[in-house]
């Protein structure tokens, strides 16, 4: 009997691939303002984290991607290895609705962490990488409330990062650790320290500490507003 007949088609993924998993959920603003050279230069850093990722044996097999973009709210890439990570160009239209966006990661995130523990998967601790240049247009304080929570419980890490003019005092509200400031649109250096960071941990055992690199520091991609 061939794994097909073993196997839940949904789950095939994890037979044939049994390692751990280092999953991140992009949250990525694609409101009106992302127009023009931001857009632009989110999708080139996109394709820099995909092949910056390739570039690794263990990070290829362990980091999943899922992205959701915000105006309105999509969820463009569900969980995969970088092999399936394909979400083509984004665009930029519409408002702001973090706080929905926010909500929806942390679902999906939960849900994917459940068929890791159906599957015996074990995985390291999960990322939300949050990317904005505005502030929010819905409702966003039931976002924090789960942000904090999801901290505290240890489920998640939370990063959150502005573009221009976002809105940090709304941001520092939501996320537990200071929000960074992105240095210019240097998306690709901010994607290359993703990368490079997803590949440190992915190389590490689940539930080891793993210092990252600074990104704030004199070389890096982001300052503190």
């Amino acid at each position: 009997m061939d794994t097909f007949d073993q196997v839940p088609f949904s789950d095939i993924e994890f037979a044939d691939n049994p390692q751990p998993r280092c999953p991140c959920v992009l949250v990525l603003d694609t409101s009106g303002s992302m127009g023009g050279a931001p857009i632009a230069e989110l999708n080139r850093g996109l394709d820099t984290l995909r092949a910056s990722l390739e570039l690794s044996d263990l990070a290829s097999q362990r980091v999943e991607l899922a992205l959701i973009t915000f105006g309105p709210v999509q969820l463009i890439s569900d969980f995969s290895t970088v092999v399936g990570f394909r979400p083509g160009q984004l665009r930029a239209a519409g408002q702001t609705p973090m706080g929905e966006a926010i909500e929806k990661a942390i679902t999906l995130l939960k849900d994917r962490k459940r068929r890791y523990n159906e599957n015996g998967i074990p995985y390291y601790r999960p990322w939300i990488f949050l990317i904005t240049d505005g502030g929010p247009t819905d409702g966003w304080k039931t976002a924090a409330s789960l942000v904090k929570a999801g901290e505290t419980n240890k489920e998640f890490l939370f990063y959150a990062v502005g573009v221009e003019n976002a809105k940090f005092d709304i941001l520092r509200q939501i996320s537990v650790r200071e929000p960074l400031k992105l240095k210019g649109l240097s998306f690709d250096q901010l994607f290359v320290w993703l990368s490079n960071s997803f590949t440190r941990v992915s190389e590490s055992r689940v539930g080891d500490k793993i210092a990252l690199e600074n990104p704030t520091g004199p070389n890096g991609w982001a300052e503190i507003d």
